[in-house]
């Protein structure tokens, strides 16, 4: 299913694909190298995608790695995804972050994901 006002269900300046899934760059990048992989198929929930499409997108995440490391060299990456908008989800139709990361990027990357919540 394509829904006409999603930008995610047109896939534009494809850098790697397959059947279910591919792979662009993010329009609003944390970092060198920042990639979304999303699935063809409008879905919101990374949990109401299909066991073939989460294959894929797993697949497309390594191969990404792959590229991004050979062209851009980074120290370390992650990986998330937005679910629901409490977890900040804009765009309701999933797509996975695999952000590259540089040592200097920022002053103490300690705790990583974990930094988006208020510790108090």
């Amino acid at each position: 299913m394509v829904i006409d006002d999603c930008a995610l269900c047109r896939p534009e300046s494809v850098l790697l694909e397959s059947a279910l899934a591919y792979v662009r760059f993010d329009s609003h990048s944390l970092s060198l190298g920042h990639v979304l992989v999303i699935p063809r198929r409008h879905v919101a929930s990374y949990f109401d995608m299909t066991s073939e499409e989460k294959t894929e997108v797993l697949a497309l995440i390594d191969r990404a790695q792959s590229a991004i490391a050979a062209e851009h060299s980074p120290d370390g990456y992650n990986i998330g995804v937005n679910i629901g908008r409490a977890a900040g989800q804009n765009r309701m139709h999933v797509h996975v972050h695999l952000i590259p990361r540089y040592t200097g990027d920022v002053a103490d990357p300690s705790g990583g994901i974990r930094c988006v919540l208020s510790q108090t």
